[in-house]
């Protein structure tokens, strides 16, 4: 008896350490596979970048989607009016910023001279700062009298990069359009056979509960906070309108474009209301009123109206909230940045359901430490 007793215990223990094994295997490979995926969405970015804006938009639209086949209308031209209206929606938008943007940038340099007149006396603070740093790096960067000349070619204008980016972007927004509509005519399709092809009946329920989730929750942060961002921006805009700022509702649509971005955006829309404010007004202190519209609406936006519509459901811990905004910025730049919060939303929506990794539990539970230390023997 005392043997087999022994034999299940040997067992028991050679179980645990190959689970214990496979475990530590599973682990590195995974940390190796999240060190390895930044650099990998980096160098694919032309491919990835359509593709994921592609599906967030998309699963954006399913409410809408779902609300016009409930009325007959068959996928294929529902999924086509989804996108239709989006197009529509966007490209008004677009058009709203970018054609007065253009404007902007035209007379920027006759205006840069009305801009150092208002900064003047920040500029005179920091002059002797200036001269200072000059002064040490003309020491201490002195070049001999053989140096070689190096010529730096002058960077390319504005038109020519865009018209070099033009044709690549539209290839990108092409291949995302066609993502969103396949994605979405055969959505009602997909879902019914990932769902019916589950072995029992709770896992089918709970791949429609992750599934339904997933879509209200993004669909109801995008939608929510759409309405809340179009209704800073023509607040602002209305300021704006009110104090003699030129394109107020470019200005406007620049706002709810930027606070897309938490944290980071307002403080970019703040930054260039001053700049336009400093090339519109010739006094400095007048040049102040557009930016602290804008910040004084966004406080209480921020502080009153969103934790009230957005609520619990939708409200993402902040550190986690910068994480994402830092990660994806830096993997695909602004447009990363626009995307951090939803993909955000979706990834914890299928982690709540399908469970986080325990790591913590894995590297600390009792037997992991092999060969703990003794305590040293106190002195009684």
């Amino acid at each position: 008896m005392q043997l087999v007793k022994t034999a299940l215990a040997s067992r028991e223990s050679e179980s645990l350490r190959r689970d214990r094994l496979l475990a530590a295997i599973a682990l590195f490979l995974g940390l190796g596979f999240l060190l390895a995926l930044p650099f990998a969405l980096q160098a694919g970015a032309a491919f990835f970048l359509p593709i994921t804006a592609a599906l967030v938009i998309a699963i954006a639209l399913v409410p809408m989607l779902e609300w016009l086949e409930r009325r007959g209308i068959p996928s294929g031209l529902a999924a086509f009016l989804c996108i239709a209206t989006f197009l529509v929606v966007a490209n008004a938008a677009i058009a709203a910023i970018v054609v007065p943007a253009a404007g902007w940038f035209a007379v920027l340099p006759e205006r840069i001279g009305r801009v150092r007149h208002n900064l003047r006396p920040i500029l005179d603070l920091y002059a002797s700062l200036d001269r200072f740093i000059s002064d040490t790096s003309q020491t201490f960067m002195r070049s001999s009298s053989g140096g070689r000349t190096v010529t730096v070619a002058a960077p390319n204008s504005l038109l020519d990069i865009v018209a070099t980016s033009a044709p690549v972007a539209i290839i990108e927004g092409f291949f995302a359009i066609l993502v969103v509509y396949f994605f979405l005519s055969g959505w009602t399709r997909l879902r019914r056979q990932t769902i019916t092809s589950r072995g029992s009946f709770s896992s089918a329920m709970a791949t429609a509960r992750v599934i339904q989730e997933m879509v209200d929750r993004t669909s109801a942060y995008l939608s929510t906070i759409t309405i809340i961002n179009v209704s800073l921006g023509l607040l602002v805009a209305l300021g704006l309108w009110i104090i003699g700022l030129p394109t107020p509702l470019m200005w406007g649509g620049i706002v709810a474009l930027f606070n897309y971005m938490p944290y980071l955006g307002p403080i970019a829309a703040a930054l260039l209301l001053a700049l336009g404010a400093l090339m519109s007004f010739k006094d400095a202190w007048y040049a102040a009123f557009p930016p602290l519209i804008f910040v004084v609406c966004h406080m209480i936006e921020a502080n009153m109206i969103t934790p009230t519509l957005v609520g619990r459901r939708l409200t993402i811990n902040p550190l986690l909230i910068l994480v994402a905004l830092s990660f994806w910025g830096w993997v695909w730049g602004a447009a990363g940045a626009l995307l951090a919060v939803p993909l955000l939303i979706i990834t914890k929506t299928v982690m709540a359901s399908a469970g986080k990794p325990d790591i913590a539990g894995f590297l600390f539970e009792e037997g992991t430490l092999t060969n703990p230390q003794p305590e040293p023997p106190t002195n009684s």
